[in-house]
Parts: C-alpha cells; structure tokens; sequence
C-alpha cells in the first residue's frame, strides 16, 4: 500500500489561506456552514456570528452534509470544527426551534447513520472552541474527538432544563463520560456556566490555550494525524466508537479479536518497514 506525501501549511498560512469550497445558505448572508480545504486538512466553520452561531435546521443539515462528504473523501486525513468569532456556537434557535427538529437529519435515503448532532464519521475532528459552547453547541463539541478551547473566550453549559427541553444530541451519553456523572449532573440541573480552564480541570477538553493561538494550534494536532497511516487511524477511530458501548470484559475481548484481525487482514508490512524509521524518530524527539 502506497501513502503520498502529504505537505501541510504552516500555521500562518492556515490564518491567511482560508480558500472556500462548498457553503449551504438558507437566507442570503445568514445561516451559512463554510468547509476551506488545504492539503489532507479541512476546516468546518459556523459563520452567523449574529446569532452566536445558533443552529436552525437548514444549517444542521449542511453541516451533516458537510461532514459526511468530507468523511467520504480519501483525502481528507482530519477535520477541524470551529464557530465564528465571538462564540462556538450558541446551541439551536430558539425562534426557529418548532421547525429545528424537523430538519436535524439527513434521513436513511442518503445512507446516513446519525450520531447525535454529527453523521457517524471515521474521520477524526477536533473541535476548536473559540467562545462559548451552550446546550445544542456543548452537543455539537461533544461529537467529536476531542476538544482544544481559547482560554479567554471559551466557557461551557447545558441549559436544557433552563430552557425546558430534553437533550438528543448525546448530552447524557458524553457528558458524563467526559466529566463524571456528578459533574455533569451539576452542569445539566443548574444550567450554570463553566469557563474553560475549569473544563479543563474537568477534563472536558484537552487543551486551553490563548485565543490567537487557537487555530494554529488546532492545524498542529490535525497535522500529526495526518501524519500517520490513514486506514490505521480511521480503523482506530471506529475501536473507539464501537468498543466504547461495550461493558469492560466485552471491550477487552472484543479489541483483542479486532487487533488480530487487523494483523491478518490488513496490516501493511512493507508499508510499515518504510515508515519505521520516522516513528522511531519522532518517538525519539518526544521523549
């Protein structure tokens, strides 16, 4: 199996080289979903910093559009999320809400299985907090892999007993796993606030940093995915997902039948032999 090079941009290049591909409209200016491609990367923005980037069900469909189109294409290695400047996202449109849920899914016609508010996807995405993530927003963060949060702007809520709803984006089933289920009890019951370096502390996300280091540092994670073999990490990827619903013993079993199934169905040893030397190296570097 053969692997291209992959050249990826610098950080300085990702903040001014932001070339757009695809955009899904709902009303002229608003509700818009941008995806800027560069290299093995991609970049998903919410773009309706009036609204916070709140989600009607127009914009949720060209986000799962977005996604799972960038999940088919071989050459996309990682996924960056992020809302536009001052907020992640505000969670769904409370005056567009009656016609939100409607709308959420892509539907079994286009051979879509939904996983909360994202499509499933082998891809991985990490999600690049740069204001405040509410309620459908913390949803949105919490469907992917992990999260890299500005240490000035971000902060964190569920406030679905605040507004009278109950969670179908995941917030039950992530939450807890994230933070402990007292934890996110408090946070689901009280609807109270957390800035980003407690979601730190409670291991909601895996990094803070300053705000005008967010993206850079974001690109950086998603380089060093794209670095590695592809089909191992998108095969990783899918462990997570499914050995993550299965009780201790069961995951143990089952990851071990999955790795040796791996080894004898698809492990690439020339491929290996010649990427040796460069994970010795950076094993190397960063120890």
């Amino acid at each position: 199996m053969r692997h291209a090079q992959v050249s990826q941009p610098s950080p300085i290049e990702w903040r001014r080289a932001r070339v757009l591909v695809r955009f899904v409209r709902r009303r002229p200016g608003r509700d818009v979903i941008t995806v800027s491609r560069h290299g093995a990367l991609a970049v998903v923005t919410l773009v309706r910093p009036e609204a916070r980037n709140a989600l009607t069900g127009p914009m949720m469909r060209g986000l799962a559009t977005a996604i799972h189109e960038l999940d088919l294409d071989g050459a996309v290695r990682a996924i960056i999320l992020t809302g536009t400047d001052p907020a992640f996202c505000a969670g769904l449109d409370l005056k567009d809400l009656r016609n939100t849920y409607d709308d959420l899914e892509l539907g079994p016609e286009m051979g879509v299985v939904q996983r909360g508010l994202l499509p499933e996807c082998s891809t991985p995405i990490i999600a690049a907090i740069n204001g405040p993530a509410v309620t459908g927003g913390l949803e949105l963060a919490l469907g992917c892999d992990w999260m890299i949060a500005s240490r000035e702007h971000a902060t964190f809520a569920d406030t679905h007993a605040c507004v009278g709803l109950m969670p179908g984006g995941g917030m039950t089933i992530r939450l807890p796993q994230l933070v402990g289920i007292n934890r996110a009890r408090q946070m689901s019951l009280t609807g109270n606030f957390i800035d980003a370096t407690t979601a730190y502390e409670w291991g909601l996300v895996n990094e803070i940093c300053a705000h005008d280091e967010l993206m850079a540092r974001a690109v950086e994670q998603a380089e060093a995915i794209a670095a590695c073999d592809p089909a191992v990490v998108r095969e990783l990827r899918t462990m997570y997902d499914v050995l993550g619903l299965l009780s201790s013993d069961e995951a143990h079993r089952e990851e071990s039948r999955w790795s040796r199934r791996w080894m004898s169905e698809q492990f690439d040893e020339a491929s290996f032999a010649r990427r040796r030397h460069d994970i010795i190296a950076r094993g190397s570097a960063e120890q």
